[in-house]
């Protein structure tokens, strides 16, 4: 079993059970007045495993499987982590779902009504590393082909996102796609230069996009 069907297959069973647990649910919200108030720290964690619905569900594990095989696959190779490749691979994914959440709390946690959930933050910072590893991928969209490039659909996902976020009308964390997304970026080439003392990756992606722009021949 790979490690992100590891993943997939722990939040979709415990998003399932919270389905039908309204209680289970409550508990593991993100709720940044409570964390405050009462020190539940978990709740960063606990939140990411619970979602709002199955098709919040399934888009998030849809993307965490798509992009996560691409990413855990590099992660391995000896142009990246090798031996180290599981461990960095989990780091990335759940130090991704505090972190995505560090914005929202500070600005929520006086708000005693606020509460959100779902494992965006973390598949974000999966989708942006995947694009990181591979700008020109072509990605497919609901019914859309595999033709749209990561480096288009990257920047689309985000002003979804924080759309989606003004209108602010569910418990979907929407700022944590934007905050999990740069994390992404940022754990990657950080553990990259900590690995091969080089920032090679970030200027193969720089090469390809600009190639792939035509902006040199």
């Amino acid at each position: 079993m790979t490690n992100t069907l590891l993943l997939l297959l722990s939040t979709s069973a415990i998003s399932i059970i919270g389905f039908y647990s309204p209680e289970l649910n409550t508990k593991m919200l993100f709720k940044p007045a409570r964390i405050k108030n009462n020190k539940e720290w978990y709740r960063f964690f606990s939140s990411g495993f619970i979602h709002a619905n199955l098709e919040h569900l399934l888009f998030n594990m849809i993307s965490l499987f798509l992009f996560g095989t691409i990413v855990e696959e590099a992660f391995l190779s000896e142009n990246y982590f090798s031996g180290n490749g599981t461990t960095l691979f989990f780091a990335l994914y759940l130090s991704a779902l505090p972190l995505s959440l560090l914005y929202s709390y500070f600005r929520y946690n006086t708000k005693t009504n606020y509460a959100s959930l779902g494992a965006s933050g973390a598949v974000s910072a999966i989708i942006f590393t995947a694009i990181l590893i591979n700008p020109t991928m072509k990605i497919g969209l609901f019914l859309i082909p595999p033709i749209i490039p990561g480096y288009f659909f990257g920047p689309f996902f985000l002003l979804l996102s924080a759309w989606l976020g003004k209108k602010g009308k569910d418990n979907i964390n929407h700022a944590a796609h934007i905050s999990g997304a740069l994390y992404g970026w940022v754990f990657t080439l950080i553990a990259l230069y900590a690995q091969h003392h080089s920032f090679e990756t970030l200027n193969i992606f720089l090469s390809l996009l600009s190639k792939e722009l035509g902006l040199h021949g």
